[in-house]
C-alpha cells in the first residue's frame, strides 16, 4: 500500500476542516492555523507538517479491518487537530519558540492569539469526527467521539502531570509511566482503536488494537527520551543537550535517579550547564540509566508487536501496518 496517498488525502482533509475559517474577517486567523500546520509560512512543507503518523495510523487500522480508508479520512483527520492544538499549547506551557525549526505560534502572534489557535484546532477536531455521519450510523459516530473526548482528558491529564512533575524531586519511574500513558499514549492508542471501530471490527478485536497503540505510543516516548539525551542531533533534528539541560524527569533520568549515586548527587545541585552535558550524560549511562531506558523500550516495542499479531491486520494496508510500526520502533540512536 503507497501510504503518499494515504497522506496526500490526509492533508486534503485537513485542510477542508481548516477552511472553516477561511472567510473574509477571520483571513489572518486562517493564516495562523495553516502556518502552524506547516502549509504556509516561512519554511513550509513536509519537514513543517511533519510525518503524519497518528492520521495514518487510524486510515491503516480501518483498512487492515476489512473497510475503505477514504471514509475513515474525517476521523483521522480530527485525530491530527487534537494532536496539533496540544502542540500549540504545549509551546505556550514550554515557553518554546521553536517547532520542527520554525517559529511556534505564539512567538510569531503572542500568547493570546496562539491560545485562540489551539481553541479553534480543538473545537475542528470535535466538527471534524462529527463528519463520520455521512458514512457511518449514528452509534458508531457516537463511540468514535466518545473514544476522541475520553482521549482529550486523558491528554490533559498528562500535561498536568508533565507540568506538576517540573518542581518536584520525589519522582519515581512509576510516577513516569503515568504521565506519558496521557501525554503521548493514549492519542496513538485512540489512532487504533477508532480506525478499528471504523473498520467494522468487533469490541474485542477494537481493545487489542488499542493496546497496540497504547504500546507503541510508551515505545516511541521513552525511545525519545534517550534520543534527547544519547541522541545524534543530525538524526533527531534537535539539541540532545535540551533534555538535560531542561531538567526533564525523562525515564533515563528516573532510572539514573534511583541509584542514588552521582548522577543523583549531580541533579540535586540544580540546573544541568551545556557545558556539562556531555559528562553528565555519561554519568547517567555508567550508572545504568541508559540501559534501563533500552530495556524499557524493548518490552514496549514487544508489547505492541504481540498486540499486532493479534489483532492481525490484513492486507496490504495489515503489512503497511507492521513496516510503519518497525520504522518507528527502529528510529537510530
Amino acid at each position: 500500500m503507497d501510504t503518499k496517498e494515504l497522506v496526500s488525502a490526509i492533508e486534503a482533509e485537513l485542510q477542508k476542516q481548516v477552511s472553516r475559517l477561511d472567510a473574509p474577517r477571520t483571513k489572518p486567523f486562517h493564516e495562523m492555523l495553516t502556518y502552524h500546520m506547516g502549509w504556509t509560512g516561512e519554511g513550509a512543507g513536509p519537514e513543517a507538517t511533519g510525518k503524519r503518523i497518528r492520521p495514518l495510523l487510524v486510515l491503516l487500522c480501518a483498512s487492515a479491518c476489512g473497510a475503505s480508508w477514504q471514509l475513515a479520512l474525517p476521523a483521522a483527520a480530527a485525530i491530527e487537530l487534537v494532536h496539533n492544538f496540544s502542540l500549540v499549547h504545549d509551546d505556550i506551557q514550554d515557553n518554546s519558540s521553536k517547532r520542527r525549526g520554525r517559529d511556534t505560534v505564539w512567538t510569531k502572534w503572542g500568547a493570546p492569539m496562539a491560545i485562540n489557535v489551539g481553541d479553534a484546532l480543538f473545537v475542528m477536531s470535535s466538527q471534524a469526527i462529527i463528519d463520520l455521519k455521512e458514512s457511518y450510523s449514528s452509534d458508531v459516530v457516537m463511540k468514535a467521539a466518545e473514544i476522541l473526548h475520553n482521549t482529550c482528558l486523558d491528554l490533559t491529564r498528562g500535561q498536568f502531570l508533565d507540568m506538576s512533575y517540573e518542581e518536584r524531586n520525589d519522582l519515581g519511574v512509576e510516577d513516569y509511566w503515568h504521565m506519558i500513558s496521557g501525554k503521548t499514549s493514549a492519542l496513538i492508542a485512540a489512532c487504533c482503536q477508532i480506525g478499528a471501530l471504523l473498520g467494522g471490527a468487533d469490541e474485542d478485536q477494537q481493545e487489542v488494537y488499542r493496546s497496540y497503540g497504547h504500546y507503541l505510543g510508551l515505545a516511541f516516548q521513552v525511545q525519545d527520551d534517550i534520543l534527547g539525551i544519547w541522541g545524534d542531533e543530525n538524526v533527531t533534528g534537535k539539541s540532545v543537550a535540551s533534555d538535560l539541560v531542561e531538567g526533564k524527569n525523562s525515564l533515563p533520568v528516573l532510572a539514573g535517579l534511583e541509584k542514588k549515586g552521582k548522577f543523583a548527587e549531580r541533579w540535586s545541585q540544580g540546573p544541568i550547564q551545556p557545558e556539562e552535558v556531555g559528562e553528565v550524560s555519561r554519568l547517567l549511562a555508567s550508572e545504568g540509566g541508559l540501559l534501563a531506558a533500552q530495556e524499557a523500550a524493548k518490552q514496549m516495542t514487544d508489547l505492541a508487536l504481540m498486540n499486532l499479531r493479534e489483532a492481525d491486520p490484513q492486507g496490504e494496508a495489515g503489512e503497511a501496518l507492521f513496516e510503519l510500526t518497525n520504522r518507528l520502533l527502529g528510529r537510530k540512536q
